[in-house]
């Protein structure tokens, strides 16, 4: 039974099993590789994307529940080439090192920014819990999200 779903604004259908993980839709019948299936355990958040407007953890969320529901990959968050304000602040505080935390992260703090205009900075550390980086400190991840909430 195929599953329709919108992603990124465009009408998509899935011929995967209901139960096969949304990443793995994704990115391998999408080509939409930006979330990664670091854990598959919903622990590290590097495959998080937006479902009906939040944020999930697309390896634990069977595609199955994705049907009738809009879709926001880190691939649809920039326009027209451009990157996003929380993309562009990241890069300008050289807050990521290897990356494959980043598109969790890109997705689950211009969610919260969105939400959280003015955060303190106990406000972003608590958002970014689903999201693990292994490389920083997070100290600049933070940083370049306070300094995006004031773009």
């Amino acid at each position: 039974m195929p599953i329709d779903m919108t992603v990124n604004g465009e009408s998509r259908r899935s011929i995967a099993d209901p139960m096969t993980p949304l990443v793995d839709v994704l990115r391998e019948e999408f080509h939409l590789t930006g979330a990664k299936p670091v854990c598959r355990e919903g622990f590290c958040g590097a495959c998080t994307v937006q479902l009906d407007g939040e944020p999930v953890v697309s390896c634990l969320t069977p595609a199955g529940l994705a049907a009738g529901c809009e879709i926001r990959t880190i691939e649809g968050l920039s326009a027209g080439g451009r990157l996003n304000p929380v993309q562009a602040k990241l890069a300008e505080h050289d807050a990521v090192q290897c990356g494959m935390c980043f598109p969790g992260m890109v997705v689950t703090l211009t969610h919260f920014l969105a939400h959280t205009p003015r955060p303190s900075r106990d406000e972003v550390r608590a958002a970014l819990t689903g999201n693990a980086c292994r490389c920083t400190g997070y100290e600049r991840i933070v940083a370049a999200a306070l300094d995006a909430a004031g773009a």
